[in-house]
């Protein structure tokens, strides 16, 4: 079982970094494979509504995105981390994950557990958790928590170190991971069924 770590952070080895080396010891320590993934520097455009991932099932225009969705087919779970930047996710990642998930997220993520680290100097992390949680939710993702709201706190990475309880809930998320992809392993032995994928239907509110 692998699960991918997704820093979406300008920084490659700050804060967010340092909470995702936390969720990742503690997956390996249960015997779980990771891969980090860095989305970089170079400006994301977000989606523009082409409709071109519905003939290749990816992005047409963001060869970051297209690269991750490559590696999101062979993986099992996924944590997504992102700084704070004014009380949301950064605007990279933002649009890394619309253009990712747009790009028939149900086939490649349905069923397959997720998460998300946030940090922050100070504050704006429940609103930043709010936004990237509902990424998971509408891609039927069973959403991993933890003991709290996945967040750390510092201004750099030795900081995040030093917040106890950010890092305690860091461990326990990647521990919450473990177990939830063994529990699936073991119903798949058990011959256990996922839930039968229903038909689209779309309503509009103006009739």
């Amino acid at each position: 079982m692998k699960v991918l770590l997704v820093n979406g952070s300008p920084h490659e080895n700050g804060c967010t970094d340092a909470a995702l080396r936390v969720v990742e010891t503690a997956l390996r320590e249960a015997g779980i494979e990771t891969q980090r993934f860095w989305i970089g520097t170079d400006p994301i455009g977000g989606c523009t509504a082409c409709g071109g991932c519905s003939k290749i099932r990816a992005c047409v225009r963001n060869e970051i995105v297209r690269e991750f969705a490559a590696l999101a087919d062979e993986a099992d779970g996924f944590v997504f981390g992102s700084p704070v930047h004014y009380a949301g996710i950064s605007g990279n990642l933002a649009a890394f994950m619309d253009c990712l998930f747009f790009s028939q997220s149900r086939e490649r993520f349905r069923m397959k557990p997720a998460a998300c680290v946030l940090s922050a100097r100070r504050a704006g992390t429940t609103a930043a958790y709010d936004q990237m949680i509902k990424y998971f939710g509408i891609s039927e993702m069973p959403i991993v928590s933890s003991c709290y709201w996945n967040m750390v706190h510092g201004a750099k990475a030795e900081d995040v170190a030093q917040d106890a309880e950010g890092v305690r809930c860091m461990r326990v998320l990647g521990k919450n991971m473990a177990y939830l992809l063994r529990a699936f392993e073991a119903g798949k032995a058990a011959g256990l069924e996922l839930p039968e994928v229903e038909p689209v239907v779309r309503t509009n509110f103006i009739r």
